[in-house]
């Protein structure tokens, strides 16, 4: 469990940095949206796996698939941001 949760928080951050990269093909609005899951996303799934390791408290692993959802959601909004960028862009 631990070690899942270093992987998604050691991948996302890697991602968020990588947003950097993107700002001259997707907006501020479309950035912004995309860090702030991802954010949400590391914070509930990774802490909750943390938390779950540590304490051993079962429920904590309810709140994993909430952030996990985050995750999807941002990596969402980026595909779908760049595919309507790229697609204006013609």
């Amino acid at each position: 469990m631990f070690r899942t949760a270093v992987d998604y928080q050691m991948f996302h951050t890697a991602a968020l940095l990588s947003l950097v990269a993107m700002h001259p093909y997707l907006s501020l609005r479309v950035l912004n949206w995309i860090r702030r899951t991802w954010i949400i996303g590391v914070v509930l799934f990774s802490g909750s796996l943390y938390l779950l390791a540590i304490t051993q408290k079962s429920w904590l692993g309810m709140i994993t698939p909430v952030g996990g959802i985050s995750l999807l959601a941002g990596w969402g909004t980026l595909i779908v941001g760049s595919i309507r960028n790229f697609s204006t862009a013609d």
